[in-house]
């Protein structure tokens, strides 16, 4: 890590999302999601796992606000639940669901925790899913509708909006690969609910120019493309073609007001003819763009490999996470100059950086030993050191995540919390890496 501080007024948080933590999810008036949905069916997430009790946040909120403060976070990255909100997707609004989050915005500020609000984080109404879902034209008006509400209710106080987590899981695997919610298969929806995704985008960011006072962003996932060494002319082609599915894909048509071109050739025939007009009016400007890094991949040409011809190889003497996941911290610095180099003087978030590495069910002596998470913490956050001298406008850094949580189809199995929770129990404790984390924050990202 670098001996010089972070830039002044540089974000130090954690990030989380609703359906992973809250549990309760028809508590007060909610309505139900798409996830509930999902969890609910045999066979979809490991080991019948669910979010109905998950980290038990909806009741200790106030605990986990706590944790934070003791982390010493200047921020926190949260989502709302859509359907907390409006139990229908549209019409009718929860003002119980509604007044959890404005609990839990005041609570965080009365610690000096600035709140960072995701309106959407995968977890569709399931009344809107019943009418089509991400396919239906008219779902961003129903978005437009939810974020003013939001806005109007929680804009006094909330200065950091994000309109959408990570579009391409949205529409890769819910829609294209069928492993998340609402599992389905077909590139054919996945093309035209990637599209409904970046209309919501836009409806919601022209729905926050009327209403709101502050910041509104994007945050994307993205994953480096590298061509496996001893490259063909075709593992080139490859690795261009799963560049422009995953990582530009939706900032191309929301910054630069076009689709890449290779995704014609990646969905062939389900690729649809949009209007130039139309998808030149995705491209609204906002104030900031999120970045959600794990991970590169190392690609190779493989024409078996659907939707893109290019497969993973794994690189001999990695270390890797439990998800398969291959540690490249240079990755990071990578990426965030690549976005400042290609898109503009936008300001950066890393919004999600972590890893999933075996944590005991229970601590022992309340103490949870993570030091292969302690040292991912410090070379990413070094990375972006590295990204910042480099020329990228980077202003905050968000560990992924504040509490062990249900990763999504993974349930319980895989746990990237800085504090350890018992799911039996909901007992926290804070572990190694939470320890290290509030050392990076007292010392504003310089080493000893």
């Amino acid at each position: 890590m670098s001996t010089t501080p972070f830039p002044p007024g540089f974000l130090w948080g954690c990030a989380t999302s609703a359906y992973q933590i809250e549990g309760s999810p028809l508590a007060d008036g909610a309505g139900p999601s798409i996830w509930q949905r999902f969890a609910q069916t045999p066979g979809r997430i490991a080991n019948g796992d669910t979010g109905d009790i998950a980290c038990d946040h909806f009741r200790r909120w106030r605990e986990d606000v706590a944790l934070m403060r003791d982390l010493g976070l200047t921020s926190y990255r949260f989502s709302l639940a859509w359907g907390r909100v409006l139990p229908e997707g549209r019409g009718r609004v929860n003002p119980a669901g509604l007044g959890f989050y404005e609990r839990l915005v005041d609570e965080l500020l009365r610690h000096g925790i600035a709140p960072m609000a995701t309106l959407y984080h995968w977890d569709l109404p399931a009344a809107l899913d019943d009418r089509g879902g991400w396919l239906n034209p008219d779902i961003a008006g129903w978005f437009g509708e939810y974020a003013q509400t939001v806005f109007r209710a929680l804009d006094d106080r909330v200065k950091y909006w994000v309109t959408l987590n990570e579009p391409w899981v949205v529409a890769d695997g819910g829609y294209m690969h069928g492993v998340l919610a609402p599992g389905h298969r077909s590139a054919n929806e996945a093309a035209i609910a990637a599209h409904r995704l970046m209309q919501a985008h836009a409806t919601g960011v022209q729905a926050y120019r009327a209403e709101g006072r502050h910041q509104i962003g994007l945050v994307v996932n993205i994953e480096p493309k590298h061509v496996a060494p001893g490259a063909t002319e075709a593992d080139r082609h490859a690795q261009t073609l799963a560049d422009a599915y995953m990582n530009r894909q939706y900032l191309d048509p929301a910054l630069l007001g076009r689709y890449p071109d290779e995704l014609r050739e990646v969905f062939g025939d389900a690729w649809p003819a949009w209007p130039d007009a139309e998808v030149e009016a995705l491209k609204v400007p906002i104030d900031f763009l999120g970045l959600n890094y794990y991970t590169r991949s190392v690609v190779r040409h493989d024409p078996a490999h659907w939707p893109v011809p290019a497969a993973p190889v794994r690189q001999a003497g990695a270390t890797c996470t439990e998800t398969g996941w291959e540690l490249y911290p240079a990755g990071l610095t990578d990426t965030l100059v690549w976005m400042h180099q290609r898109y503009g003087q936008l300001p950066l978030y890393v919004t999600e950086n972590g890893a999933a590495f075996y944590d005991p069910p229970r601590a022992t002596a309340g103490r949870i030993d993570d030091p292969l998470r302690v040292q991912y913490l410090h070379s990413h956050v070094a990375a972006v050191h590295e990204a910042i001298a480099q020329g990228a406008d980077v202003r905050g850094y968000y560990a992924w995540s504040l509490l062990d949580n249900l990763e999504w189809a993974h349930g319980f199995s895989k746990r990237f919390g800085l504090v350890h929770v018992d799911f039996e129990s909901q007992q926290r404790t804070p572990k190694a890496s939470a320890q290290a984390y509030r050392e990076i924050i007292r010392r504003h990202g310089a080493a000893d």
